[in-house]
């Protein structure tokens, strides 16, 4: 449009309009128009900056989260309630370090987050309220542990590691003196807590472990190593499962479950490991050389630690499983907020047909998962545990979860290949719930066996 007038201005400098002579004006006229000219050219560069800056990286617009319909996914009042707080409280303290977390595979704010969780009552959130916990139910611990995965997979990893596999099982399995010794400090923040299962010869196969622990007058005495443990490094409090009865020739009846404190002598951790994923996460070996443990630290009944670690493990692979659906909704929370921004051929790229088809089956995979998880909450609050379902529900999460990290990146293209973006990490992240807490053979198996069963007793 300045162009245009400038090239006016030009053209009638010499004649006369209305009977004005411009011929006399013709230099202010002439300098009119090179103003216009200016102007002109200056928007078609602001518009050809706009549009190539359009086309460069941008960073992940954070705040974009695709709500949740908890109406259809039938949360009452105070549940809803608890989901926004969390997501609130997620997004102030944990969501500006999320990145920085799994680039340096450190979270250098954990201690405070931490008390900022145990302050909240997230820590002890299924314990006894006598003890310091808030007495909630599986499924709201499937509410926390979701929105913190939607944030970081690893620190909620940490925290369901803390949250459940200790403190849940110490509430379960405790008496009065260890719940009145360790449960009020694990559920302030004041410690951290672990369980300690694995090792690097006994995964999936738990009884084949070698840890001992051999009576010694009032105390028992460890030896052995325990392999991938999650908060190893920084925990204060671990539940750690060793064989008192190397003997007997049913070894699941021969395993004890220990409370080891960090300090105690004898234990030591080894170097953090350096993970693919669930990164900031810190994740470690344990190492016992004659630790001396008293005895009552034994947790539960001596030579009875297998049905301690049963009567939590399908309560812990419930609460993982929420991980991946947090996961899940933060793929779609980035993928679906990108795909109606970026613009190929002038239009954005949610708008063509094959992604609006991968962003459907994203949405039906995300609420198929959520409702299956809480239909498997609101049964274990209800008392019915189904250990083929607790292993179903986190077969299926996980699984679905590293898909959609790959659908989320092939959305963003290229941008979801570089670590600008974080549809790597999700991609990450979700892989390790395939392997943690059973790997996903494990799962099939366990689902397989109960079905045959039921066919047997029938």
């Amino acid at each position: 449009m300045y162009v245009t007038i400038f090239l006016w201005l030009r053209k009638h400098s010499q004649t006369d309009i209305l009977g004005l002579s411009f011929k006399a004006i013709k230099g202010k006229v002439h300098f009119l128009g090179y103003i216009f000219l200016l102007i002109g050219m200056s928007a078609l560069l602001g518009r050809v900056y706009r549009t190539f800056r359009n086309l460069q990286v941008q960073p992940c617009r954070t705040m974009m989260h695709y709500p949740i319909d908890d109406a259809a996914n039938g949360l009452n009042e105070d549940q809803i309630q608890f989901r926004e707080t969390m997501f609130n409280f997620c997004q102030k303290e944990l969501a500006p370090h999320a990145s920085e977390i799994d680039k340096e595979n450190e979270f250098t704010k954990g201690k405070d987050f931490w008390l900022k969780l145990g302050e909240m009552g997230l820590l002890g959130i299924t314990a006894d309220p006598d003890f310091g916990g808030m007495g909630m139910g599986y499924f709201d611990h499937c509410i926390a542990m979701e929105e913190m995965s939607r944030v970081s997979g690893a620190i909620a990893l940490s925290y369901g590691a803390h949250s459940n596999l200790c403190v849940n099982q110490i509430n379960r399995n405790g008496n009065t003196e260890q719940k009145n010794k360790y449960l009020p400090k694990l559920c302030s923040g004041e410690y951290w807590g672990a369980l300690a299962m694995s090792e690097p010869g006994s995964g999936s196969d738990v009884v084949s472990m070698r840890t001992t622990a051999i009576e010694d007058g009032d105390h028992y005495v460890l030896n052995g190593s325990k392999f991938w443990i999650t908060n190893g490094p920084d925990a204060d409090v671990l539940v750690v499962y060793a064989k008192t009865d190397p003997k007997n020739p049913k070894p699941q009846h021969g395993i004890t479950a220990f409370l080891i404190e960090k300090g105690m002598p004898g234990f030591s951790t080894g170097p953090k490991l350096d993970k693919l994923g669930m990164r900031g996460s810190n994740t470690c070996e344990l190492i016992f050389d004659n630790c001396r443990v008293p005895k009552e630290n034994i947790l539960g009944d001596l030579n009875k630690g297998v049905y301690v670690l049963m009567s939590g493990l399908d309560l812990e692979r419930l609460v993982l499983a929420a991980g991946p659906v947090g996961i899940m909704q933060s793929a779609c929370d980035v993928a679906w907020s990108y795909a109606h921004e970026r613009k190929q051929f002038s239009t954005p790229i949610g708008k063509f047909q094959l992604i609006q088809g991968k962003m459907a089956d994203m949405y039906t995979t995300l609420n198929s998962c959520r409702a299956y998880l809480y239909n498997v909450g609101r049964a274990c609050d209800k008392g019915h545990v189904s250990p083929k379902d607790c292993a179903g529900v986190i077969l299926h999460c996980a699984e679905k979860s590293t898909q959609m990290g790959l659908d989320a990146i092939q959305i963003l293209g290229g941008n979801g290949y570089i670590n600008d973006y974080p549809t790597g990490r999700f991609l990450r992240d979700a892989k390790l719930y395939e392997i943690g807490a059973g790997t996903s053979e494990v799962r099939r198996m366990i689902i397989g066996r109960a079905l045959n069963d039921e066919y047997l007793n029938v």
